[in-house]
């Protein structure tokens, strides 16, 4: 367990630090153009010794609060002083953020300028957390709170942009999901089983002035028995874990279950508390397994949610059992060059062998209260992706219109380009591609009515008047054509490739 006692979300201290790095413009950008891109851009790998080369000898206030707050190092009091004096030395002791030795003041948590954009523009927060293994020079504690890591990041950029009443973000850790859900949301709910990450979460909702997050301690969804919420989002502690003696079990990402039963739990438990056309989103792994009906990851996650609700899974990548453990393994400040490495690694192999795992699945999941027939859609897209929250919104729209039919007029999206490949000397294409340049970055191969198709839908011609023109020019019977078109257009909608005219952009 950490040393470290956990922060003090005093309301009167956390605007007085506020107002302190407000006036230091404790931001990224600053403090990008004071130590140098590529010493910010080594710190995301762990490295600090960049950025100390770079502000060696400055005593001024950003360099001061970057060694102190963004790298975890101790600094003069006189210099901490002088760069909060607002809060000062003693307000900054009373958060829980630091502690008063002598001299010096000696960070007792992370405080990281983190950057973010949606829907209503670009802005930042301030986000504390606990020291990380480059400040504590070795592994982390078990009741560590993470910071803004890559999974907390991929869950941003996933949740779909939609206004709501009342939101629930589930294991919030240091309350980064709740403070960006709390802009279009009316009310939200973060929960975690640590009270360790609420005290964080709570501290960084008061500093950067977010006032409609209510804070509940517990397991899963035991602080909101019995309520109902438009838009659930959770990046639960997933990671598979051995139950084994000697395996540290980090609240921040280890729920405490075996194997991927702790993803299972939440979507079986998840449609009790949606609302009707409310919908839940969270990052899970999920593991395949060789057992008698040799159960591939997805196919195990789609029998875990009722098949009246809409699902959609993605997912991004799939590691073998030994290059998750070692990822994990090194997650946690353990290398193969410490003694403890290949004990624990040999207790990850044993756990996988013992349920037979050949694979572990990560993505993303969406579950979906929607009417009508349900949506059930399981994907494997490794390529490269931008604006999924944007892309899942659009697909669930498209969903619901194509429920009531084909739209009568359709559009190529802007993003949409063709590429036709010819073997030499030919004129005619043997392969014809459809790629989507933002979104879930489909490549679709087309054959030539099909590309002709796509290639009329600028809004001026119908669906039914462009089909009619390609049975003439084919010189194939109209209904022949349409049976062959029709459910490979309708999957371009599903896909965002083509859209209705009346909501092009």
């Amino acid at each position: 367990m950490s040393d470290a006692p956990a922060p003090v979300p005093e309301p009167l201290l956390c605007s007085a630090l506020a107002a302190d790095l407000d006036a230091a413009d404790l931001r990224s950008e600053p403090l990008r153009r004071l130590w140098g891109e590529e010493a910010d851009d080594a710190l995301a790998r762990g490295l600090r010794e960049p950025i100390l080369r770079a502000v060696a000898g400055d005593d001024g206030v950003l360099a001061t609060l970057g060694r102190l707050l963004v790298l975890g190092m101790p600094q003069p009091r006189d210099a901490v002083a002088a760069a909060l004096p607002r809060l000062g030395v003693d307000g900054l002791v009373g958060l829980g953020l630091a502690a008063a030795e002598g001299d010096a003041v000696v960070p007792r948590s992370l405080l990281r300028p983190q950057s973010f954009v949606d829907a209503e523009g670009i802005g930042e927060w301030w986000i504390a957390s606990d020291l990380d293994e480059v400040a504590l020079d070795g592994p982390l504690p078990a009741d560590h709170v993470l910071g803004v890591g890559g999974a907390s990041r991929t869950l941003a950029e996933i949740v779909m942009p939609i206004e709501v009443d009342r939101a629930l973000d589930l294991g919030t850790g240091c309350g980064i999901q709740a403070l960006l859900v709390a802009r279009h949301a009316g009310s939200v709910i973060a929960t975690d089983i640590s009270a360790r990450a609420l005290a964080y979460a709570e501290l960084n909702a008061r500093v950067n002035g977010v006032s409609n997050i209510e804070f509940r301690e517990g397991s899963m969804f035991e602080p909101v028995a019995g309520e109902a919420f438009d838009l659930i989002v959770s990046n639960p502690p997933f990671v598979i874990t051995p139950r084994a003696e000697g395996v540290p079990e980090y609240e921040y990402r280890d729920g405490g279950l075996v194997g991927d039963a702790l993803v299972e739990q939440f979507l079986r438990s998840v449609p009790d508390f949606l609302t009707a056309g409310g919908a839940a989103q969270l990052l899970g792994n999920w593991e395949s397994r060789a057992d008698g009906a040799r159960r591939a990851g997805l196919d195990r996650v789609a029998s875990w949610v009722p098949e009246d609700l809409d699902l959609w899974v993605i997912e991004r990548e799939q590691l073998s059992p030994l290059a998750y453990a070692e990822l994990w393994i090194r997650d946690g400040g353990t290398t193969p060059r410490d003694a403890a490495f290949t004990p624990l690694l040999s207790a990850w192999l044993d756990d996988f062998a013992a349920r037979g795992v050949t694979a572990i699945g990560f993505g993303y999941v969406l579950v979906r209260r929607g009417a009508g027939a349900p949506l059930r859609r399981l994907e494997r897209l490794p390529q490269p992706v931008s604006n999924v929250g944007g892309a899942l919104r659009h697909g669930l729209a498209a969903h619901d219109l194509l429920a009531d039919g084909m739209p009568a007029t359709l559009v190529t999206a802007s993003d949409v380009t063709e590429a036709r490949h010819l073997l030499p000397g030919n004129d005619d294409p043997n392969v014809i591609e459809l790629r989507q340049g933002g979104g879930f970055g489909r490549t679709i191969s087309v054959d030539t009515a099909l590309a002709a198709f796509v290639g009329a839908c600028d809004g001026e011609l119908t669906v039914v008047q462009i089909a009619s023109a390609l049975a003439d020019i084919f010189e194939v019977p109209l209904a022949d054509l349409w049976a062959d078109l029709e459910p490979r257009i309708r999957q371009l909608v599903l896909d965002g490739l083509l859209v209705p005219a009346e909501t092009a952009e």
